[in-house]
Protein backbone atom coordinates (compact mmCIF):
# COMPACT_ATOMS: atom_id res chain seq x y z
CA UNK A 1 0.00 0.00 0.00
CA UNK A 2 1.74 3.56 -1.11
CA UNK A 3 1.17 6.19 1.59
CA UNK A 4 0.67 9.82 0.21
CA UNK A 5 2.25 12.50 2.20
CA UNK A 6 2.45 16.29 1.37
CA UNK A 7 5.32 17.17 -0.51
CA UNK A 8 8.36 19.40 0.99
CA UNK A 9 9.83 21.01 -2.02
CA UNK A 10 12.92 22.90 -1.13
CA UNK A 11 13.17 24.19 -4.64
CA UNK A 12 9.78 24.31 -6.40
CA UNK A 13 9.46 24.80 -9.97
CA UNK A 14 8.83 28.06 -11.15
CA UNK A 15 7.53 27.28 -14.62
CA UNK A 16 6.88 24.30 -17.09
CA UNK A 17 8.66 25.95 -20.43
CA UNK A 18 8.22 23.85 -23.34
CA UNK A 19 8.49 20.40 -24.63
CA UNK A 20 11.06 19.50 -27.68
CA UNK A 21 10.50 17.11 -30.77
CA UNK A 22 12.76 15.65 -32.68
CA UNK A 23 11.98 15.95 -36.38
CA UNK A 24 13.64 14.82 -39.13
CA UNK A 25 12.62 18.04 -41.21
CA UNK A 26 11.28 21.11 -39.99
CA UNK A 27 8.40 21.43 -42.83
CA UNK A 28 5.89 19.28 -41.45
CA UNK A 29 6.40 19.98 -38.24
CA UNK A 30 6.23 23.61 -38.57
CA UNK A 31 3.06 23.44 -40.52
CA UNK A 32 1.57 21.93 -37.91
CA UNK A 33 2.84 23.58 -34.87
CA UNK A 34 2.45 27.64 -36.58
CA UNK A 35 0.26 27.32 -39.72
CA UNK A 36 -2.91 24.26 -37.91
CA UNK A 37 -2.23 25.05 -34.15
CA UNK A 38 -1.57 28.85 -35.01
CA UNK A 39 2.08 29.04 -32.24
CA UNK A 40 4.09 32.17 -32.55
CA UNK A 41 7.82 32.16 -33.77
CA UNK A 42 9.98 32.53 -30.33
CA UNK A 43 13.51 31.66 -30.77
CA UNK A 44 15.99 29.58 -32.44
CA UNK A 45 19.16 29.01 -34.33
CA UNK A 46 21.76 26.32 -35.54
CA UNK A 47 23.63 24.67 -32.84
CA UNK A 48 26.46 23.47 -34.32
CA UNK A 49 28.16 22.20 -31.10
CA UNK A 50 25.10 19.20 -31.17
CA UNK A 51 24.45 19.65 -34.70
CA UNK A 52 20.49 20.82 -34.66
CA UNK A 53 18.46 23.75 -35.87
CA UNK A 54 15.98 24.30 -33.41
CA UNK A 55 13.10 26.46 -33.59
CA UNK A 56 10.45 27.62 -30.49
CA UNK A 57 7.11 28.66 -30.65
CA UNK A 58 4.92 30.34 -28.42
CA UNK A 59 0.95 28.84 -28.20
CA UNK A 60 -0.84 29.80 -25.32
CA UNK A 61 0.68 31.77 -22.78
CA UNK A 62 2.86 29.92 -20.90
CA UNK A 63 3.13 27.60 -23.41
CA UNK A 64 5.71 26.14 -25.84
CA UNK A 65 6.67 23.54 -28.21
CA UNK A 66 10.13 23.45 -29.22
CA UNK A 67 11.35 21.95 -32.77
CA UNK A 68 14.64 19.80 -32.92
CA UNK A 69 16.17 18.82 -36.01
CA UNK A 70 19.43 17.18 -37.42
CA UNK A 71 21.95 19.36 -39.60
CA UNK A 72 23.74 16.00 -39.68
CA UNK A 73 23.95 12.36 -39.52
CA UNK A 74 26.20 12.03 -36.51
CA UNK A 75 24.47 14.68 -34.05
CA UNK A 76 22.39 13.88 -30.68
CA UNK A 77 18.99 14.65 -32.38
CA UNK A 78 20.41 12.34 -35.41
CA UNK A 79 21.13 9.49 -32.91
CA UNK A 80 17.96 9.88 -31.42
CA UNK A 81 15.50 9.66 -33.82
CA UNK A 82 17.69 6.66 -35.61
CA UNK A 83 16.99 4.76 -31.97
CA UNK A 84 13.22 6.12 -31.31
CA UNK A 85 12.20 7.95 -34.22
CA UNK A 86 10.40 10.97 -34.44
CA UNK A 87 8.65 12.45 -31.60
CA UNK A 88 8.96 13.75 -27.84
CA UNK A 89 12.52 14.68 -27.03
CA UNK A 90 12.49 16.23 -23.50
CA UNK A 91 10.36 18.82 -20.96
CA UNK A 92 11.49 21.89 -19.98
CA UNK A 93 10.97 23.39 -16.46
CA UNK A 94 12.30 26.08 -15.29
CA UNK A 95 13.65 26.78 -11.43
CA UNK A 96 14.72 29.33 -9.21
CA UNK A 97 18.14 27.63 -8.71
CA UNK A 98 18.93 23.89 -10.04
CA UNK A 99 22.01 23.47 -7.55
CA UNK A 100 19.59 23.53 -4.73
CA UNK A 101 17.36 21.12 -6.86
CA UNK A 102 20.12 18.42 -7.96
CA UNK A 103 20.35 17.62 -4.52
CA UNK A 104 16.96 16.66 -3.55
CA UNK A 105 16.90 14.75 -6.82
CA UNK A 106 19.96 12.49 -5.95
CA UNK A 107 19.22 12.23 -2.37
CA UNK A 108 15.73 10.73 -3.33
CA UNK A 109 17.39 8.41 -5.95
CA UNK A 110 16.84 9.94 -9.11
CA UNK A 111 20.10 9.88 -11.57
CA UNK A 112 21.06 13.89 -13.26
CA UNK A 113 23.11 13.78 -16.20
CA UNK A 114 24.86 16.53 -18.75
CA UNK A 115 25.15 19.45 -15.88
CA UNK A 116 26.70 22.55 -16.69
CA UNK A 117 26.21 25.75 -14.27
CA UNK A 118 29.36 27.38 -15.99
CA UNK A 119 26.83 30.28 -17.40
CA UNK A 120 24.13 32.24 -15.55
CA UNK A 121 21.98 32.48 -19.16
CA UNK A 122 21.56 28.85 -18.69
CA UNK A 123 22.89 26.28 -16.14
CA UNK A 124 20.83 23.40 -16.41
CA UNK A 125 20.67 19.74 -15.80
CA UNK A 126 18.92 16.98 -17.41
CA UNK A 127 16.90 13.52 -15.19
CA UNK A 128 18.04 10.89 -17.38
CA UNK A 129 14.97 8.70 -18.55
CA UNK A 130 15.71 5.71 -17.05
CA UNK A 131 15.30 8.16 -13.76
CA UNK A 132 12.43 9.92 -15.37
CA UNK A 133 10.23 7.37 -16.04
CA UNK A 134 10.88 6.99 -19.99
CA UNK A 135 10.95 11.21 -20.00
CA UNK A 136 14.22 13.34 -20.48
CA UNK A 137 13.45 16.12 -18.46
CA UNK A 138 15.64 19.65 -18.57
CA UNK A 139 16.06 21.38 -15.42
CA UNK A 140 17.13 24.87 -16.25
CA UNK A 141 17.36 28.46 -14.22
CA UNK A 142 18.38 31.06 -16.21
CA UNK A 143 18.77 35.12 -15.45
CA UNK A 144 17.07 35.81 -19.26
CA UNK A 145 13.54 35.77 -20.60
CA UNK A 146 13.31 33.26 -22.53
CA UNK A 147 9.66 33.86 -23.68
CA UNK A 148 10.60 37.18 -26.01
CA UNK A 149 11.97 37.01 -29.26
CA UNK A 150 15.44 38.05 -30.07
CA UNK A 151 15.34 41.62 -32.44
CA UNK A 152 16.36 40.55 -35.28
CA UNK A 153 16.18 37.06 -35.41
CA UNK A 154 12.76 35.97 -37.76
CA UNK A 155 11.77 32.27 -38.22
CA UNK A 156 12.97 32.86 -41.85
CA UNK A 157 16.17 33.09 -40.96
CA UNK A 158 16.13 30.41 -39.01
CA UNK A 159 15.25 28.38 -41.69
CA UNK A 160 17.50 29.39 -43.78
CA UNK A 161 20.30 28.49 -41.53
CA UNK A 162 21.42 32.23 -41.18
CA UNK A 163 20.99 31.97 -37.26
CA UNK A 164 23.36 30.58 -35.08
CA UNK A 165 23.67 29.88 -31.28
CA UNK A 166 26.72 31.81 -29.60
CA UNK A 167 27.10 32.04 -26.04
CA UNK A 168 23.38 30.95 -25.52
CA UNK A 169 21.81 33.35 -27.14
CA UNK A 170 21.16 33.33 -31.04
CA UNK A 171 22.70 35.76 -33.80
CA UNK A 172 22.94 35.93 -37.39
CA UNK A 173 25.80 34.32 -39.00
CA UNK A 174 28.52 36.27 -40.37
CA UNK A 175 29.73 36.08 -44.33
CA UNK A 176 31.78 33.32 -43.57
CA UNK A 177 29.27 30.93 -42.21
Amino acid sequence: MITWAPAIAEAPALAFDHIALAVRSLDRAVVLVRDILGATFVIGGDDEKLAMRTLQYKLAPGTKIELLMPLDDEGVIARFIDRHGEGFHHATLFFEDIGALMPQLESAGFEVTGTDLSRPTWRETFLRPKSGFGALFQFVDSNLDWGTPVPGITEEAVLSGKVVWRGNRPVLRDSSG
